[in-house]
C-alpha cells in the first residue's frame, strides 16, 4: 500500500515537474502567462520552471529578416521606381512585443507597414541619381532612424534596412532606352556634321596651300629660268665676242639641226643663199661673197 502511495506520488512530482519546467536555448527568449497575463520575463538559456498552471510562449531572440514585396514609389524628380528592399530586426522587448502585435507574424506584418510608409516617404525628397547612387547610403540610415522609431512602440529594434534593387518599371526602362538611342543617334549625327565640315575645312585649307606653293614654286622657277637665261645669253654674248666666226658656225649649226629635223615641213631655197654658206665653205666665207655678190 505504501509502494503504491509512493509511485503515485512521484508520477505527480514527475507530472508536475513536466508541466512546470521547460528550457530555454541562447537564442531564445520566453514570456511566462498566467490566464493571458504576462507573469515573467526569462532572457537568459538554462532550465526554467513555472507553475503548471501557467503557459510559456517563446519567442526569436536572433536577428530576424524582414522580405518586402517590391514597391512603385515617385521620387522628387518625379520619376517612378520599383523598389525591393528588405530590414533586419530583432525582438528588443518581449514583454511589449506580445502585447503589442503577440506574435512574430503579426510583428513582421505590422514592420513592413512601418518600413513601406518610411520608403515612401523618403525616396518622395530624393532624386533618382541619389537614391540609386550619390546617397543611396544616407537614405537608408534616414529610413532605418524612421522605422525603428514606429517599430520601438511595439518592442522592436531595427537593426538594418537595405535596398536591393531601385529601378524603373519596364515600360519607362524601353522608353528611356529609345531615348537614349535617339538622343545618341543625334550626338553621332552632329558629331558626324562636324567632322565633315571640319574635313572640308582641312581640304580647303590644303587646297589653298597646295596652290600657294605651286605658284611660289612657279615663280622660283621662273626666277631661276630667267637668270638662267640672262647668265647664258651673257655666256653666248662672251663666246660671240671672244670668236664671232665661230659663235656663228655652231648658231648656224643649230639651225641645220632644228630645220632639218624629220617632218612634213619642205623649205625652198637657192644653193647659194647665206642660210647654207656653211656647207659650201666651213669657215663661212664663200657663202657671204655670194651674197655681197648677188647685193
Amino acid at each position: 500500500m505504501k509502494s503504491g502511495l509512493l509511485g503515485i506520488v512521484i508520477a505527480a512530482v514527475a507530472l508536475v515537474l513536466y508541466w512546470s519546467a521547460y528550457i530555454l536555448t541562447p537564442t531564445e527568449q520566453a514570456l511566462v502567462l498566467q490566464f493571458g497575463e504576462v507573469k515573467k520575463e526569462e532572457t537568459e538559456p538554462g532550465l526554467k520552471f513555472k507553475l503548471p498552471w501557467q503557459n510559456v510562449i517563446i519567442l526569436d531572440k536572433r536577428i530576424l529578416d524582414l522580405n518586402m514585396p517590391p514597391l512603385e514609389a515617385i521620387v522628387a524628380d518625379k520619376k517612378r521606381l520599383t523598389v525591393d528592399a528588405f530590414a533586419r530586426y530583432r525582438i528588443a522587448e518581449p514583454v511589449r512585443f506580445y502585447q503589442s502585435v503577440n506574435n512574430v507574424n503579426e510583428g513582421s506584418r505590422r514592420l513592413a507597414t512601418f518600413l513601406q510608409s518610411s520608403l515612401r516617404s523618403e525616396l518622395a525628397k530624393a532624386t533618382f541619381v541619389q537614391v540609386v547612387r550619390d546617397e543611396r547610403s544616407d537614405l537608408m540610415e534616414k529610413i532605418r532612424q524612421d522605422v525603428d522609431k514606429s517599430a520601438a512602440a511595439i518592442g522592436i529594434d531595427v537593426i538594418d534596412v537595405k535596398i536591393r534593387r531601385a529601378d524603373l518599371p519596364e515600360a519607362n526602362s524601353q522608353a528611356i532606352v529609345r531615348r537614349m538611342q535617339t538622343e545618341r543617334q543625334r550626338e553621332a549625327t552632329e558629331i558626324r556634321a562636324q567632322g565633315e565640315e571640319q574635313s572640308r575645312r582641312i581640304k580647303s585649307r590644303a587646297d589653298r596651300d597646295a596652290t600657294v606653293l605651286i605658284a611660289e614654286a612657279q615663280r622660283d622657277a621662273d626666277i631661276i629660268r630667267g637668270d638662267g637665261d640672262a647668265a647664258a645669253n651673257q655666256i653666248f654674248a662672251g663666246a660671240y665676242g671672244k670668236d664671232p666666226s665661230f659663235f656663228e658656225f655652231y648658231r648656224s649649226m643649230q639651225a641645220y639641226t632644228k630645220a632639218l629635223e624629220d617632218g612634213e615641213t619642205s623649205l625652198v631655197l637657192s644653193p647659194d643663199s647665206d642660210f647654207f654658206r656653211f656647207f659650201n665653205d666651213p669657215s663661212g666665207k664663200a657663202g657671204a661673197a655670194v651674197s655681197g655678190a648677188s647685193q
